[in-house]
């Protein structure tokens, strides 16, 4: 890997991370680190469970020269969604103040 490859990694994982907050109704109490991280955290397992269990489609768009496969895009949002949605009720149980949003 070279260092666009890391580039463009901790960029799709932001791009991911912030389209599973927009998804997710309602405020969520955590930093853009950690949707990036999230992201990041989600393209990973999303690519690896679209190849586990064989989700692909015929559907795909290209960026900066890389094919992305829409299906794939899709669990890896979906489970980005999940995370932020664990991180965000882990986040509000544990902050120290008492005031209810």
């Amino acid at each position: 890997m070279q260092l666009h490859d890391y580039v463009a990694a901790i960029v799709f994982g932001a791009i991911i991370g912030i389209i599973a907050r927009i998804v997710l109704p309602g405020r969520q109490p955590i930093g853009i680190i950690l949707t990036i991280l999230i992201g990041m955290g989600a393209a990973v397992a999303g690519t690896w469970a679209a190849d586990r269990w064989d989700l692909h489609s015929d559907r795909h768009f290209v960026v900066a020269g890389n094919q992305y496969d829409w299906l794939v895009v899709g669990v890896q949002v979906g489970i980005a969604v999940v995370g932020v949605a664990i991180v965000s009720l882990l986040a509000r149980a544990f902050r120290s103040d008492n005031y209810d949003d």
